[in-house]
């Protein structure tokens, strides 16, 4: 795979003063051309120790407007980084569309690193490459462009560039203890990092192999394939044209989950005091056991208008310590989460170890009032399905608990609450005409809360469907549940 990339390219100083001002005047010209479109640029800078990733770097954002790059050097997790899961450092530097970001280091340097350490074996690299997989998969069906290039020397020229920068006071600094053992280590690494290529060399997320023996080759050799790469995105992109979604609704299905369930399910007041009390206080006490041991969790509420979300987040709340918990309530996204990926604003939130994160609605927009209103073509939302369930099993690798709740109730109780949510001063700001308008459309949403829960219910985060007519019943069986889950996660 290495062998081109070893022979040792170089290009003559003259030809190389040649080509730059007319390729910085193109670098510059695409730039502009970007700012036109929708979506984003990540490049991906790897490769060996002193193939000159960093020069690269340096004169990419020499030759560009720096203004509309922004570079990200991934090393050592920090402390914030480490409490979270391993990828959440990358989704928070991601570009916005019509800019470009720049890694050196990213979601291979880990993967790649634990395995010539001996810390992983093969299956172990390889499950973190299908997760790595999964994410360029997702962004680049999102319209993301990503770039991946990996700057190779042989094992003798990379021995012969070492020993010549030590030698030159000017640049003895470039060579580090790291650097040297590295060296010492080059056969396992070229092996593994043959490996990865392979296995990530995707058509949409192709990897190009570039001799860094002389970097007046690999700048203009690298500078040129981000050129002609987002030149040809561009033109793509341009010519897609989205049909029409047709929004018509469905006739009311006689089987449903939803139907499944028995709506009289109730607690008489009495009965719900005694419960709350005692739910609150063992939420509370496994609550700071958690906090104690680094467990985090992250409960998500989806449920129809006037449903009972937020009376059942309060009772949850009320149990904890407020330095504990974020309530996230989710409306339309702003102008910044637009120009990402849809999961990007949720990754935002993701709980620290020991924290606590409520989502009031989530995600599952995407599969919900994206589908039915229209926003989301089909291909969108159809691939969100998965999208979502490799989203949530990182999230569990990474020892986030998930509970996710659909609260439920009949039709009449919705028109019911609404009517009485409009006597009440401080709750008439609920109700619009939006809620009323999204009941004729019930027989759309039932069918993609069916679709919904069938292809995301999975065994690390499985739906827990709540018979919400009884607000009371519907508050205890929440509580009841967190409770549960949250005693088996802490064993």
């Amino acid at each position: 795979m290495f062998e081109l990339a070893e022979l040792g390219h170089k290009l003559s100083k003259a030809k190389y003063k040649k080509r730059i001002p007319t390729l910085r005047t193109q670098l510059l010209e695409v730039q502009n051309r970007l700012t036109e479109v929708n979506f984003p640029v990540l490049i991906l800078i790897s490769g060996v120790d002193g193939g000159g990733k960093g020069e690269i770097i340096n004169l990419l954002n020499e030759w560009m407007d720096p203004r509309g790059i922004q570079t990200h050097a991934f090393d050592v997790p920090s402390e914030d980084e480490l409490k979270r899961p391993p990828h959440w450092r990358y989704w928070m530097a991601l570009p916005g569309n019509g800019e470009i970001g720049i890694f050196i280091g990213s979601w291979y340097s880990d993967p790649i690193a634990k395995c010539i350490s001996g810390k992983i074996d093969y299956a172990d690299l390889d499950a973190s490459l299908a997760h790595v997989k999964n994410i360029e998969r997702e962004l680049a069906d999102d319209g993301s462009l990503i770039i991946k290039c990996w700057i190779h020397m042989s094992k003798e020229r990379q021995k012969e560039k070492l020993k010549a920068y030590q030698k030159d006071p000017d640049t003895s600094w470039r060579v580090t203890k790291k650097d040297l053992k590295h060296l010492k280590l080059y056969d396992k690494f070229a092996s593994i990092a043959e490996r990865v290529i392979r296995e990530t060399s995707t058509g949409h997320c192709p990897w190009l192999i570039v001799d860094g023996t002389d970097i007046k080759h690999s700048s203009i050799t690298v500078a040129e394939h981000i050129l002609d790469r987002i030149n040809t995105h561009i033109d793509l992109s341009n010519q897609k044209t989205p049909p029409p979604k047709e929004n018509v609704d469905i006739i009311e299905k006689d089987i449903s989950l939803l139907k499944s369930l028995n709506l009289d399910k109730n607690l008489t007041k009495a009965q719900y005091n005694k419960q709350l009390e005692k739910y609150q206080g063992k939420l509370n006490r496994l609550a700071r056991e958690a906090r104690l041991k680094n467990v985090s969790s992250t409960l998500v509420f989806e449920g129809w208008d006037a449903g009972g979300k937020g009376g059942a987040i309060r009772r949850i709340t009320h149990a904890l310590d407020a330095r504990q918990y974020r309530v996230i309530p989710i409306a339309a996204p702003t102008d910044e989460e637009k120009a990402h990926h849809y999961l990007w604003r949720f990754w935002r939130h993701v709980p620290k170890a020991g924290q606590i994160t409520i989502y009031d609605r989530s995600w599952y927009g995407r599969v919900l009032v994206e589908r039915v209103e229209g926003y989301a073509a089909e291909e969108e939302w159809f691939r969100a399905y998965k999208e979502i369930n490799d989203f949530e099993e990182e999230l569990t690798e990474a020892g986030v608990l998930i509970n996710k709740f659909w609260l439920h109730i009949s039709k009449e109780e919705q028109e019911r609450r609404f009517k009485e949510r409009e006597q009440i001063s401080y709750k008439k700001y609920k109700i619009t005409e939006e809620d009323y308008r999204n009941r004729k459309m019930w027989g759309q949403y039932e069918a993609a809360v069916d679709d919904m829960v069938t292809r995301t219910s999975t065994e690390y985060a499985p739906w827990h469907l709540i018979e919400a007519n009884d607000k009371r019943y519907a508050r205890i069986k929440i509580l009841q549940t967190y409770c549960e889950t949250l005693e088996k996660q802490l064993g």
